[in-house]
């Protein structure tokens, strides 16, 4: 068995015990003005948190690519997302700045020492290059700190990561996510992790703009998969292309919800993703690849 099964099949646990580090000191306290920061993935997840924290009230929270930071903006607090602690972009934002938090999974690196606060997942750490336990262990962390209920959001991953499959490599060509607020990060990971995993066309965007523009490409042997809530209308419009609409509340996606998963309310955006992780390292033993080892990519980048 390849590692990121197994560390898939570990993200409830890993959930868990993120949920116990929600108090740590560093992170975001409300009214505060925060950048949250990171590179790929952790990208991913600081958008998905910045959207979480404005709708929950707590003050002004943007998302920046770490080589994307602006300098010439003041915040209360920078969070950094890295599982390596060695991505140079990280690592040179954080010896710019001021009142940095660093999340990552290795306290012996760089950032850690570099950021005035460090929170270390070292229990959801990886060894295969693919992130999947990491950064949604960042992700849980942040929403724990927010005062949502992680127990919850970890009985539903232990239901994602025995779900049959929604997508079959010989019956699927390409797959576009959607998402709305925060789960427009959660679609972009799952579009990355299958390019990461298999080098599979996959594609994200905003769940309100796929018809401007993007559903152009929707077609038979192709799939819309969108996750958290869905604008009125979406799922007829993708099927009258011929795609396949996934999601979990859609009769043509997870087949019907009481079968699905045992007529329990669907699972919470994050779980979904978790059923993406599993797609996109289908997608990759399918073509015979390692998703342990995808072509062209490390750990972590370091530029010289």
């Amino acid at each position: 068995m390849s590692y990121v099964k197994v560390e898939i099949a570990s993200q409830p646990e890993c959930w868990r015990k993120a949920a116990e580090l929600a108090g740590s000191p560093g992170l975001p306290q409300p009214g505060e003005r925060v950048a949250v920061v990171g590179c790929g993935t952790s990208w991913f997840m600081a958008k998905a948190y910045a959207s979480l924290r404005e709708r929950a009230g707590q003050g002004e929270t943007d998302a920046f690519q770490a080589s994307e930071f602006p300098q010439g903006r003041t915040y209360d607090r920078i969070v950094a997302i890295t599982r390596s602690g060695t991505t140079t972009e990280v690592l040179d934002l954080i010896k710019e700045t001021r009142n940095t938090t660093v999340i990552t999974a290795d306290g012996g690196q760089p950032a850690a020492a570099a950021a005035e606060k460090a929170i270390v997942l070292d229990f959801a750490d990886e060894k295969s290059v693919v992130q999947t336990r990491f950064a949604t262990s960042a992700l849980a962390l942040l929403r724990g700190h927010l005062g949502e209920d992680i127990e919850s959001l970890a009985a539903d991953a232990e239901v994602a990561i025995r779900l049959p499959l929604p997508v079959h490599p010989a019956l699927a060509e390409q797959i576009t996510f959607l998402g709305r607020g925060w789960t427009i990060g959660l679609a972009e990971e799952a579009a990355l992790k299958c390019r990461e995993a298999a080098g599979y066309w996959a594609e994200a965007y905003p769940a309100m703009d796929y018809r401007h523009g993007p559903i152009a490409i929707a077609a038979p042997r192709r799939v819309v998969w969108a996750f958290g809530e869905i604008p009125a209308g979406l799922a007829d419009d993708v099927e009258a292309t011929g795609a396949s609409f996934v999601h979990s509340r859609h009769h043509g996606g997870y087949a019907a919800l009481g079968s699905w998963c045992g007529g329990r309310a669907p699972l919470d955006p994050m779980a979904d993703l978790v059923v993406a992780q599993r797609v996109a390292v289908l997608l990759a033993t399918s073509q015979g690849l390692d998703p342990d080892h995808p072509r062209n990519l490390t750990r972590s980048v370091v530029l010289k």
